[in-house]
């Protein structure tokens, strides 16, 4: 299992993502979409008990059919900080991923990759330790502005941070809120959109959060009953 020692304050934290940001892999396109295995993963809190339930689902990404899925729980063990939301989430997330007995091939995180004001928010730090190719698919633009893209599934717009390109806002279904997707590591942007869409087949979301969303939820229930 991967040991990440979880940073004492603020300052180390930002720390330990200027280091690690260095090793974020931008020149690599990703796995060729609706190939291979697609891995979700998701978190749900308890707050009152310091609780964090991840899970992972790794779906076929031909046939969106699940092939294997696992949770861990883990105890929060960072206080919420914006900006620095991976270091409450990244150790159960590992745990999650490292108990499976498949290859998960992309990951797709509920967050950010490069759209984050530092630019390594959880799908490029995750990214950087398992040394899997990761993006982010998040539901609002964080701080950044866009302009509405066409009306139409596929239509999109850059999100911008001034004139900087951080990630695309995404229209997966006509006539619905566009997701925010973002490169994490080991994969380009026009890549990580084709996946997005492929995985958004029936809903706004990918069907891989979704589902991680709907395990982590249920798994937290069981873990706090």
């Amino acid at each position: 299992m991967t040991m990440i020692a979880t940073p004492v304050d603020e300052t180390e934290a930002r720390a330990v993502q200027d280091a690690l940001r260095a090793r974020v892999v931008l020149d690599e396109p990703g796995p060729r979409p609706g190939t291979g295995h697609v891995t979700g993963v998701d978190v749900a809190y308890d707050d009152e008990r310091d609780v964090v339930v991840a899970a992972a689902v790794v779906l076929d990404g031909a046939t969106l059919d699940v092939v294997a899925e696992t949770t861990a729980v883990g105890r929060v063990a960072f206080p919420y900080v914006p900006g620095l939301l991976a270091f409450r989430e990244i150790p159960t997330v590992l745990a999650a991923l490292e108990s499976l007995t498949v290859d998960p091939g992309l990951v797709i995180c509920d967050g950010y990759g490069l759209a984050h004001p530092r630019r390594f928010g959880l799908a490029s730090h995750l990214g950087v330790l398992t040394g899997l190719p990761v993006i982010g698919v998040a539901k609002n633009p964080f701080t950044f502005t866009y302009e509405q893209p066409g009306p139409r599934r596929g239509d999109w717009s850059p999100l911008l941070d001034g004139e900087e390109e951080v990630g695309r806002a995404l229209r997966t279904q006509d006539g619905v809120k566009p997701v925010f997707v973002s490169v994490g590591h080991r994969t380009g942007l026009d890549n990580a959109c084709a996946h997005t869409l492929l995985l958004a087949r029936d809903f706004r979301q990918p069907e891989t959060t979704r589902r991680a969303d709907s395990l982590c939820r249920r798994a937290l229930r069981e873990a706090t009953s």
